[in-house]
C-alpha cells in the first residue's frame, strides 16, 4: 500500500462508517499489508517477529465514526469531513508508519489493531484483548486527535441510575411520600461531593444528567429516577463509585436502588501512564524530531486506552483536535477537519518511534 497518509485520508474520509463499518473494514483488508479480520470485528495486521526478548508495539485506533456522515472536502492544507480527525487522521498516520516499517532487521513486532465500535460500546477491542490476552504487549499508542500532544492519562466514565420509591397519594391530601422531593435531596447531596484532585487530570466529577419523576399533575409521585455521569480519576473502580453514592445517600428517608448502566463491556476506567516511562520518553522525542512541539498532558475524553492500560504502558496521540483553543468543537462537529501537515508529522513521529 502507498504509505502516504494524506492519500489514505483522501480515500477513506468519503467512506461512510457511522451506521456500518463494513465498507471501511473491506478497504483496510484490501489495502493494508497483512491485514486480517478478527472474530471480534477488529482488523489486525502485524509486521515483525517478537522473540522471547523482543517487544510488541501496538498501534490502536478505530474505523467507526459518529453520525451523521459529512462529505469529504479538500481545502489548501486541510481535509474536511466526518472522521477526518476522529479517527481516520490518526488511523492514516498509523497505517503509514506501519507500511514504512521494515521488519527484516528488527527484533520486535508492530501490530495494528483497528477497532470497529469505539464510538459506542468498545465491544471489538474488549473482545480482542479477552481472546488474545494482551500479555505480549509492551507499549501501546491509541490514535485520537491530540494536536500532536502526547497524552499519558485520561479520566474514565461510569454511568448509573438511582430510582427512588415513595408512596403515591392525591396531591390535595397532604399525605404520601414524595419520591421527587427525596430525589431532589439526593441531587443536592451528590452535587456536594468533594472532588478528588490530580495534578495532571484535574478534578473528578459527578454530574446528574437526567431527572424523571411523576405521572400526573395532581398526584404525589411514587417514583423518581436520576441518571449519574461519573468521571473518575485512576484507581476508582465501579465498586468504589457505587460505595461513594451509597455513602452519600446514607440516611435519606426513602427506599432507593442504584443500578449501573447495562452494557456488554466494562466501563472505561481512568488510566495514567508514568511520564518517566522509557517508552513515553522515546515517543515524545520522536514527536519532537518530526517537528512537533508536544505537551505531555491528559486527554479530554474517555478512550479505549483504558482497556490497553491494563496490559501495558499506553499513550494517546494523533493529528487533529477535539476542539479549538477557544473551545469551538472540531471532532464530532459539523466542521470536523484535520490539517494535512499534522497528519504527515504524526506519521513521521510514529515511523521515527519504530526506528528508534
Amino acid at each position: 500500500m502507498d504509505s502516504d497518509p494524506v492519500a489514505f485520508l483522501e480515500e477513506t474520509v468519503p467512506i461512510e462508517s457511522h451506521e456500518s463499518v463494513k465498507a471501511m473494514r473491506d478497504y483496510l483488508l484490501e489495502n493494508v499489508t497483512g491485514a486480517t479480520p478478527h472474530k471480534s470485528g477488529c482488523v489486525v495486521a502485524e509486521k515483525g517477529d517478537a522473540t522471547e526478548e523482543g517487544e510488541t508495539i501496538v498501534f490502536n485506533t478505530h474505523m467507526d465514526t459518529v453520525a451523521p456522515h459529512l462529505p469529504y472536502e479538500r481545502d489548501e492544507g486541510m481535509i474536511r469531513g466526518r472522521g477526518a480527525c476522529d479517527a481516520k487522521g490518526p488511523l492514516a498516520a498509523m497505517v503509514s508508519a506501519y507500511e514504512r516499517f521494515d521488519a527484516k532487521d528488527s527484533d520486535f513486532a508492530v501490530r495494528l489493531v483497528i477497532s470497529p465500535d469505539e464510538e459506542t460500546l468498545s465491544r471489538g477491542l474488549h473482545e480482542y484483548l479477552r481472546d488474545e490476552g494482551g500479555e505480549d504487549i509492551d507499549f501501546a499508542v491509541v490514535g485520537e486527535p491530540t494536536s500532536l500532544d502526547v497524552c499519558t492519562a485520561a479520566k474514565g466514565r461510569f454511568e448509573a441510575t438511582v430510582e427512588f420509591v415513595g408512596e403515591s397519594a392525591h396531591a390535595a391530601s397532604g399525605g404520601g411520600k414524595n419520591a421527587v422531593s427525596y430525589a431532589s435531596e439526593a441531587v443536592s447531596r451528590l452535587e456536594s461531593i468533594k472532588a478528588e484532585s490530580d495534578k495532571l487530570l484535574g478534578e473528578s466529577c459527578l454530574t446528574v444528567t437526567l431527572f424523571e419523576g411523576g405521572e400526573a399533575s395532581n398526584r404525589v409521585p411514587e417514583r423518581a429516577t436520576i441518571t449519574l455521569d461519573r468521571r473518575p480519576l485512576p484507581h476508582e473502580s465501579t465498586e468504589d463509585f457505587v460505595a461513594l453514592v451509597d455513602e452519600t445517600l446514607d440516611g435519606i428517608e426513602c427506599d432507593y436502588e442504584m443500578r449501573l448502566a447495562e452494557r456488554p463491556t466494562p466501563f472505561l476506567e481512568a488510566f495514567r501512564t508514568d511520564e518517566d516511562d522509557a517508552y513515553v520518553r522515546t515517543f515524545v522525542e520522536s514527536v519532537e524530531r518530526a517537528g512537533g512541539e508536544p505537551r505531555v498532558r491528559a486527554f479530554e475524553a474517555a478512550t479505549e486506552a483504558s482497556y490497553l492500560a491494563q496490559h501495558a504502558p499506553v499513550v494517546v496521540f494523533g493529528p487533529g483536535a477535539i476542539s479549538e483553543d477557544d473551545g469551538t468543537p472540531v471532532a464530532h462537529s459539523e466542521r470536523e477537519y484535520v490539517r494535512t501537515e499534522e497528519v504527515r508529522k504524526a506519521a513521521d513521529a510514529l515511523t521515527g518511534f519504530l526506528q528508534s
